[in-house]
């Protein structure tokens, strides 16, 4: 991306309902669970911040109300009325995205502020109207997560089923708007774009030089703060 050039919109997905969270989600939406006081989404958005985002959008269903009284209107919102997953919600937000490609955020991992400035790196990887690049993550530096790995990272930095370093998905996509063409309307996962593009070798990866935190129940809530608050 060149010096002048505009620094993609941000979507953030923000509509889940965060049972894994409970009883934390039954007073606010999960976004807004605070991490040693920060509520998740703004330690996102913080991490986009950073490198230059300016314009951020957000898809909304469980307690849609309160995400909005929070930013006070310095958010756009789409607001779900039935939830569309994550490949549907950003479908359905397409209008309110300006820049092409733009970034799709989870709203419930991060890094830790200052720490590491990966999505400078995802734009420089970005060169085809057909790729998706992801952030990615070793496992042995990610916290809250489950299963050892998603995906694997040849030493070209392309994505593949089982050949190269083993990853997790950071829950940062890098797209352009051509790869929804001829999804389906009404629900559907990101997974759905990211197969695609790996069929066509065009997903791509960057690893992310810091330590990651996946905050998807209480266990994972718990180490984020202890990992930030040693």
């Amino acid at each position: 991306m060149s010096a002048d050039a505009r620094f993609p919109d941000v979507m953030l997905l923000a509509a889940g309902l965060g049972t894994r969270l409970k009883p934390m989600t039954d007073s606010v939406p999960k976004p807004l669970v605070r991490v040693s006081g920060t509520p998740l989404i703004e330690r996102v958005m913080a991490n986009a911040r950073a490198e230059g985002a300016k314009r951020f959008v957000a898809n909304a269903h469980y307690r849609a109300d309160q995400l909005l009284a929070h930013f006070g209107g310095l958010l756009k919102v789409n607001r779900e009325e039935v939830l569309l997953d994550t490949g549907g919600g950003v479908k359905a937000a397409l209008p309110m995205l300006h820049s092409d490609p733009f970034l799709v955020m989870n709203t419930d991992a991060f890094w830790p502020a200052g720490s590491d400035a990966p999505l400078g790196r995802m734009l420089q990887r970005y060169q085809h109207s057909e790729d998706i690049v992801l952030l990615c993550v070793q496992p042995a530096r990610a916290s809250g997560f489950a299963r050892s790995h998603d995906f694997c990272l040849d030493p070209m930095g392309r994505i593949t089923r089982d050949y190269g370093a083993p990853v997790i998905y950071g829950g940062v996509a890098l797209m352009g708007r051509s790869v929804f063409n001829d999804t389906p309307d009404g629900p559907f996962s990101l997974n759905l774009l990211f197969e695609a593009a790996l069929e066509r070798e065009h997903l791509k990866g960057v690893v992310l030089d810091a330590p990651w935190f996946h905050v998807g129940d209480p266990a994972g809530l718990a180490a984020a703060e202890q990992a930030l608050n040693p």
